[in-house]
């Protein structure tokens, strides 16, 4: 049996799999939520006063923590905001 994928790299592999950009996406989002969480634990903030902050509800900042779901850079901005930071979106 040939081990089709033998010498391929993983973003091959996604993408053999049509799943190389939502995989990326979901990345993305997970390295964002993790950031917006430390800098929550740095200011001792919960997902009551991010909510707030961001004049919204906190199912909608679990959406936004959620990195499986998707969210608005108006809602991203706002969570960012929320803590204090910006968000920086740039093309590659």
């Amino acid at each position: 049996m040939k081990k089709k994928h033998i010498g391929s790299s993983f973003d091959e592999f996604l993408e053999e799999e049509e799943i190389l950009e939502e995989c990326k996406e979901e990345a993305a989002k997970r390295v964002l939520v993790w950031q917006l969480e430390q800098e929550m634990k740095k200011q001792n903030l919960t997902k009551e006063e991010v909510a707030k902050r961001m004049h919204t509800s906190r199912a909608a900042v679990n959406r936004v923590l959620d990195p499986r779901q998707p969210s608005t850079l108006r809602s991203l901005t706002a969570a960012a905001r929320a803590v204090g930071k910006r968000l920086k979106v740039s093309l590659a």
